[in-house]
């Protein structure tokens, strides 16, 4: 088969769903994927065709976006794909809206409601009805949490052609267990978060003043890039902090793994999630979570058992949070964090989400016959 896969990001395709592009290939398809370009374009090139498609991610031009609905309309007429992929926000609403137009077979991957939803208003009546037009005839419409399918099936849309995934799942094989690190000099909580109020940034920082006043043997940690609207904002604020040494910031990097192998507990303060990458690496780790208790977040561990859960937008709670965890022994901290990584053994293995995907091709397979 010819898959298309509509996408904003290409270093998001490489690190949580190269495995799928594999296995793709390996079925023998012919896989081509459209993205605006960027830096991380070239990790794609031995996986699949590349096709660049420029757009905003975030923009709300509505002339930009009349063009990239434009875009995908002529290049679902040149490629003529036999199915279609979309993930994220842009691609869902507009890469969905010409497939229906086309009459091309999509599956679309809801990874998260987004921001100008969940606050609700004119904006949000507007997406939900655009979503209800564009997504009505998807072969298959993937949520990642029970919260978000609900939501949207209570708005009409998806009531009959959903499923849930597991998020994007983890590779546990490029994401193995790290013994928990001594704790004999430091405690170290880690945070990788996009900087955006959303994500919970403010509460962190604040929380790390906080308990950094109380207790100096506590490190905190922050690894994640800016958002280029909210730059002006945070960057200040973290650069003061890291003279200050209360934090410690590492900016975006690819390999954050080694940053968690040597940390002692995760924070994931978002607001909102699809399903949270970050977490099910955490677990995958073998480290204890610390996480806001909003749909996206819950789903990937076990509050009580492989980390505790704290109320979102509040900096009061990522305190008491944290002052439960450090309640605990060094051996529990340690048991906590190999609960966690059974928990996603068990139920976040990224090889379910291959299956899946295969299993709706055969499906399409088998409708055309």
């Amino acid at each position: 088969m010819k898959i298309l896969i509509l996408t904003n990001y290409a270093n998001g395709l490489y690190l949580f769903r190269k495995e799928l592009l594999q296995a793709f290939s390996k079925d023998g398809n012919e896989v081509y994927v459209s993205l605006p370009p960027d830096e991380n374009m070239d990790r794609l090139k031995d996986l699949c065709h590349i096709i660049q498609t420029p757009f905003d991610r975030r923009g709300m031009n509505p002339f930009q976006d009349l063009k990239l609905f434009l875009s995908y309309l002529k290049l679902l007429r040149k490629q003529n794909p036999d199915v279609v992929l979309t993930y994220t926000i842009k691609p869902n609403l507009y890469g969905a809206l010409a497939c229906r137009i086309r009459k091309v077979p999509c599956l679309c991957n809801v990874t998260g409601l987004g921001t100008a939803i969940e606050s609700g208003g004119i904006l949000s009546k507007f997406l939900l009805g655009f979503y209800r037009i564009s997504m009505k005839d998807a072969q298959r419409i993937f949520f990642q949490n029970m919260k978000n399918r609900d939501f949207m099936n209570k708005n009409g849309i998806a009531l009959e052609n959903n499923a849930l995934l597991p998020g994007s799942g983890v590779n546990l094989i490029e994401h193995p267990f790290r013994e928990y690190p001594p704790e004999d000099k430091h405690i170290r909580f880690l945070a990788v978060i996009r900087i955006m109020k959303d994500k919970g940034i403010e509460e962190y920082l604040e929380a790390a003043r906080i308990m950094k006043k109380r207790d100096r043997r506590l490190k905190f940690y922050l690894v994640g890039e800016y958002e280029e609207e909210t730059r002006a904002l945070y960057e200040p604020q973290i650069k003061a902090l890291a003279e200050e040494k209360t934090i410690k910031y590492f900016g975006h990097i690819d390999n954050v793994e080694e940053v968690m192998a040597r940390s002692h507990v995760i924070v994931h303060p978002s607001y909102h999630e699809g399903l949270s990458n970050v977490l099910l690496e955490a677990a995958a780790c073998g480290r204890p979570v610390l996480a806001s208790d909003v749909s996206g977040c819950i789903e990937t561990f076990v509050d009580g058992e492989s980390g505790f859960s704290f109320e979102s937008k509040s900096t009061d709670a990522i305190v008491r949070a944290m002052e439960r965890i450090l309640a605990l022994s060094h051996e529990e901290r340690r048991q906590m964090g190999i609960a966690g990584r059974a928990w996603v053994e068990k139920n976040f293995d990224r090889n379910i989400i291959i299956q899946t995907y295969r299993n709706e091709l055969k499906e399409l397979k088998n409708k055309r016959r």
